[in-house]
């Protein structure tokens, strides 16, 4: 092979998909996260086991605890993206990961001396969340910087799987964990996950262009003004925000009564919980594989409202398992909406970095998430309430319904006539990284 052949095959090889595998930044920045989000599954498992089994927990009280883990989101998701737009995404992450190393590791510390309480629990949950509110709007941003529009799919969906193998592997983990240490000392593991994250994302070498120079009269609160006319006068990101927004209403109110439905109505061993939810994960993991392929069939835009109208659908059985072996429609209706939802967010996240200017990407993201991340700790709050008053499966059949009821936002728009998201008309050189 001529070295003029050789050139060309390696600028092709560069160019194709699993080339992502060979870029060392996104590796580091995707096996990091890998353990943090098993570490992360392994509390999603942990805490409210903290909460029922230790601490005796009533139901309104665990709905409260789910909610207090997303509450930050309602509260401090704007203004964290325009400090996010301010500063260096990278270091913004690296000092949430030390905060939470910290925070998460109170509770086995408490455990080991038995002075836990449920207080200690909420306070967790909210700072945890506060830190999460700053990571998560970083990381979203910080993805556009490493990676080329056409590959940010392919990416997002490996991210997303990793999300989705965390929660196959981190509830069995935290399970066999929570049988031999305890539930707060099961948390231990989160806590040990956020140091490799930390080591990760310090060895990223790609630096981040510095924000651009702030105007003389422009505020805070001006920049967050922008970051929310921007994605409420965009056609299509309003029904994107309705439709995230009412699905995590509904999938609030079920993640707030998984536990207890499994537990107190299905009669399932607090051991063989975090199983059954790890069974259902199987759904995310292969959402996160085939977001790209079904994209690339279907239509980059059309998946959007398919995932959510079509795909979707089945996850109600979940909420007619019964004792025995019907047990197992649930992990399988939750793997269905897990599958469903991880489709879905890979293509819309993919089309929301697509359609962002550089300089509002973090405002945008968390313009977004104040809003579909601010109705997770309603949810929450509502489905404990429901719960307590109707029931624990009725509450779960609406719950279900309505949250697959939420992709008509998304249908009844302009996505339903196109096929493919547009690609920005300008970008940088040729290869994957920036």
């Amino acid at each position: 092979m001529t070295e003029v052949a050789k050139d060309v095959q390696d600028a092709e090889s560069e160019l194709d998909g699993p080339s992502l595998w060979r870029q060392r930044d996104f590796m580091l920045l995707w096996s990091g996260q890998t353990v943090s989000e098993m570490g992360s599954a392994v509390t999603q498992i942990a805490l409210p086991l903290v909460a029922v089994v230790a601490l005796k927990a009533s139901t309104f009280e665990v709905g409260l605890l789910t909610a207090a883990t997303t509450a930050a989101f309602a509260v401090i998701a704007l203004p964290a993206g325009a400090l996010v737009d301010r500063g260096s995404k990278r270091s913004i992450m690296i000092a949430c990961d030390i905060l939470r190393l910290l925070i998460i590791g109170s509770i086995p510390v408490a455990g080991a001396l038995g002075t836990l309480t449920l207080m200690q629990l909420y306070i967790v949950a909210i700072t945890a969340g506060v830190c999460t509110v700053f990571f998560d709007v970083s990381y979203q941003s910080y993805v556009p910087s490493l990676i080329r529009a056409e590959y940010r799919m392919d990416a997002n969906g490996k991210l997303g799987a990793t999300q989705a193998f965390a929660q196959l592997g981190g509830p069995s983990l935290g399970g066999g964990l929570v049988a031999a240490f305890g539930a707060a000392g099961a948390m231990t593991a989160d806590a040990i996950s956020y140091v490799v994250s930390v080591v990760s994302i310090f060895g990223i070498r790609t630096r981040e262009e510095p924000p651009p120079a702030r105007r003389a009269d422009e505020t805070l609160r001006s920049q967050i003004a922008d970051g929310l006319r921007f994605v409420v006068q965009h056609k299509i990101l309003r029904r994107v925000v309705a439709c995230t927004g009412t699905a995590n209403l509904f999938s609030g109110m079920s993640s707030a009564l998984a536990m207890i439905f499994l537990i107190r109505v299905l009669h399932v061993r607090p051991a063989l919980t975090g199983l059954l939810m790890a069974g259902s994960a199987i759904g995310g993991i292969a959402g996160g594989v085939f977001a790209g392929r079904l994209a690339k069939k279907i239509g980059s835009a059309r998946i959007i409202w398919v995932s959510m109208l079509v795909f979707s659908a089945p996850q109600v059985i979940a909420a007619a398992a019964w004792r025995g072996w019907g047990v197992l429609l649930f992990p399988l209706g939750w793997g269905i909406a897990y599958f469903a939802g991880m489709v879905y967010n890979v293509a819309q996240l993919s089309y929301r970095q697509s359609v962002t200017p550089p300089e509002l990407m973090g405002r945008m993201n968390a313009a977004v998430r104040w809003v579909v991340w601010g109705t997770l700790p309603i949810g929450s709050i509502l489905g404990g309430v429901l719960g307590t008053l109707i029931g624990v499966r009725p509450t779960l059949w609406l719950a279900f319904i309505g949250s697959w009821a939420a992709g008509w936002f998304v249908f009844f728009s302009p996505l339903r006539h196109m096929r493919n998201v547009p690609q920005p008309a300008s970008e940088p050189a040729p290869g994957v990284t920036r």
